[in-house]
């Protein structure tokens, strides 16, 4: 099975109300350890990497994710593009984590389908991907640039899972 069948796949399994996260880049295994713990958290229906993010079930990762990569479903594989092209295709509303979002995180409406996007350490997500997606900050203190993939990706699902009443 190609990578883009299974992330077609695993959209398309998906209730009518999701909330998907997606990862793009992330090559810090406890960052892919602390999303997957996030997500079975906040009750995600599923996580998307693409190639270029690190393996989940790298023994770091499964640790910090206390075991969380075993049980919320996900696929590895495939570019920013294939992932964005499939949830789109499933009328999902897409938000993209940025320093330099236009909504504070608070503010995201809910919808019956998100996704939450997070980028590489250091860089984010790339300026094609911001493009093409609605962006979201989150607000801290002046003198930091931003937070953690891992950590960000944690704030934002609290807030979107409380917008979307699964808290």
């Amino acid at each position: 099975m190609d990578d883009h069948e299974s992330i077609g796949q695993i959209i398309a399994g998906l209730p009518k109300t999701a909330l998907v996260v997606a990862a793009f880049g992330i090559s810090n295994h406890d960052n892919i350890g602390s999303i997957f713990r996030n997500a079975a958290a906040f009750g995600v229906n599923a996580v998307l990497l693409d190639s270029q993010c690190c393996d989940p079930l790298y023994r770091k990762a499964l640790r910090v994710s206390v075991g969380s990569v075993l049980s919320v479903p996900y696929v590895r594989g495939g570019t920013a593009g294939d992932i964005l092209e499939a949830l789109a295709g499933k009328d999902f509303a897409i938000w993209g984590l940025s320093p330099a979002g236009a909504t504070e995180i608070r503010n995201v409406p809910a919808d019956e389908r998100m996704a939450l996007i997070t980028g590489t350490e250091g860089e984010g997500l790339s300026a094609e991907v911001l493009a093409a997606v609605k962006t979201a900050r989150i607000a801290q203190a002046p003198g930091l640039d931003s937070l953690n993939a891992g950590t960000a990706t944690g704030i934002a699902l609290y807030e979107i899972a409380m917008a979307q009443g699964r808290l």
